[in-house]
């Protein structure tokens, strides 16, 4: 394991991926091409960290959409912890469920972690913004959730 976990640069096409979305049915990122996708992983639903972030991008998702942007949450948790914790604080942001790891091992953010200690593999707060060709525009790794959505809106609205 590196301390510098792989993943797409700006500029590389973002991997593809197929999986179940909160609301029913899959979502593709190839079917999303077209527009600005943004992608925040998270490590863990009803977390405190986790929790503001979905918040944040719930309440900004009209923002995002009036500047044109699709934005997922993403974590490895099964789809129902994930319609439990959208139910449980109003969270209109669409979350994608990657329970087999392919998409967070794709996109570089199934990283070892250590915590007082302890090393465990988990993943890494992290956020690709996507443009419309498919390509990734923008990487934040190591996510500080204050301040973060208004970033990433700031980025989306500069594409």
């Amino acid at each position: 394991m590196t301390d510098t976990p792989q993943g797409p640069a700006v500029g590389d096409i973002a991997p593809d991926f197929n999986a179940p979305v909160t609301g029913g049915g899959n979502v593709s990122l190839s079917a999303l091409k077209g527009a600005p996708v943004v992608l925040f992983f998270y490590p863990r639903d009803d977390t405190p960290g986790c929790t503001k972030e979905s918040i944040g991008f719930s309440h900004s998702l009209a923002d995002f959409e009036a500047a044109g942007a699709k934005v997922y949450g993403i974590s490895r948790d099964t789809m129902a912890k994930h319609d439990k914790f959208a139910a449980k604080h109003d969270l209109t942001v669409p979350l994608i469920s990657d329970e087999a790891g392919d998409i967070t091992e794709g996109f570089g953010v199934w990283v070892e972690k250590n915590m007082y200690g302890k090393k465990s593999m988990g993943i890494e707060r992290a956020t690709y913004l996507i443009a419309a060709d498919g390509t990734v525009a923008q990487v934040w790794r190591k996510v500080k959730v204050p301040g973060h959505v208004e970033d990433v809106l700031e980025a989306v609205r500069a594409l």
